[in-house]
């Protein structure tokens, strides 16, 4: 028995129908909301993109356009351990807004004319100095560029390598990892 994607209600031999772009296995209580799907003759169970346990033979077929679900691009090549999207990109600063506002007042310029050197508007230079928004990746680079400073923290490629206390048996506690601000 298998559970209607749509109420939840078990059902001996669910139908497939498209309801606005997604294909779901439904009863036949539920047909009525979407449109009927042609199954191919292979197996119902195969899917359009492969979970690693199917040949390649099928997840390069099953595609017609596009990409095959079979390419991984969140895994590296080398032992195969996933690598995050997230590793790859440079953390801001946290004091990223005092440096913006310092290089600005370095080169006596207000935040309008900042602004308008970078093609931006003054209220979010503003903002940036207040640190009220975080510049995106566009007028980060303009910033650094133009006001020749760096937004990135430091050692923020280093990961854990930051972390500094703990006892000898390895395990750390809240108090070695929290900074505190007094």
């Amino acid at each position: 028995m298998v559970q209607c994607e749509m109420c939840g209600d078990e059902t001996s031999s669910p139908k497939t129908i498209k309801v606005e772009g997604a294909k779901l296995d439904v009863c036949s209580n539920c047909t009525d909301f979407g449109t009927a799907v042609k199954q191919p003759s292979s197996s119902s169970s195969s899917t359009k993109y492969s979970t690693g346990s199917s040949s390649s033979s099928s997840s390069s077929s099953s595609s017609g356009g596009g990409t095959s679900g079979g390419t991984s691009t969140g895994t590296t090549s080398s032992g195969g351990s996933r690598q995050d999207m997230f590793d790859d990109m440079d953390e801001l600063a946290a004091d990223y807004d005092d440096r913006v506002r310092n290089a600005r007042e370095s080169k006596g310029l207000s935040q309008s004319e900042l602004a308008n050197e970078l093609n931006e508007k003054a209220s979010l230079i503003r903002k940036i100095e207040r640190s009220d928004t975080l510049p995106s990746d566009r007028v980060q680079s303009k910033l650094e560029r133009f006001l020749d400073i760096d937004l990135n923290a430091e050692g923020a490629s280093g990961g854990d390598s930051e972390w500094s206390g703990g006892s000898s048996s390895g395990s750390y506690t809240l108090g070695d990892v929290v900074k505190r601000k007094d």
